[in-house]
């Protein structure tokens, strides 16, 4: 399995729009499930800060979620663009591999 992982800042006013594009039903995961190999999104809220959110975004591998991003990069962009006012602060903190044991 393959995980993107993002931070976001919110800010208080646009939460419940935050929480409506970014979670498990979202503008997001509704272009991520145009792909078959897209596993599903967490949309996790930090307990103690407020509007500090991460996003958890499972896919089946690294190379498919690299396809999903090569066939859909206009789609992908435009959404990005399009929820530029919901976030404060948008964060990047890795792509990783799950290891099995």
């Amino acid at each position: 399995m393959f995980v993107v992982v993002w931070q976001f800042e919110i800010a208080e006013e646009r939460i419940a729009d935050f929480e409506a594009t970014y979670g498990p039903d979202g503008s997001w995961a509704q272009l991520f499930r145009s792909s078959d190999k897209y596993l599903g999104t967490e949309l996790l809220r930090d307990a103690y800060v407020p509007g500090a959110y991460l996003t958890i975004d499972r896919w089946t591998s690294e190379d498919d979620f690299r396809a999903f991003r090569k066939q859909n990069d206009q789609s992908y962009e435009a959404l990005d663009r399009s929820c530029d006012d919901l976030t404060a602060r948008e964060t990047r903190i890795g792509a990783y591999t799950v290891s099995r044991e």
